[in-house]
């Protein structure tokens, strides 16, 4: 039994990535993931971080009222 190798059958047909890259799939995709990176990289508001924060005291404190 044989596996192939994926690469290896993108190069007996030099036409597949040609076509891929005008596939709207893969274009689609391709601008998603685009989207998703941008999206990682943007600053986190500090509304949300003050928020997280207020979540945490929260919890803190009702952890603490469960022990007693």
């Amino acid at each position: 039994m044989t596996t192939q190798n994926p690469e290896a059958a993108d190069q007996q047909r030099p036409d597949r990535k040609a076509r891929d890259i005008l596939d709207p799939n893969n274009q689609i995709g391709m601008k998603l993931r685009s989207l998703y990176a941008a999206v990682q990289e943007e600053a986190i508001p500090e509304r949300f971080l003050d928020l997280l924060e207020k979540l945490d005291q929260a919890e803190q404190m009702a952890s603490a009222k469960m022990a007693e």
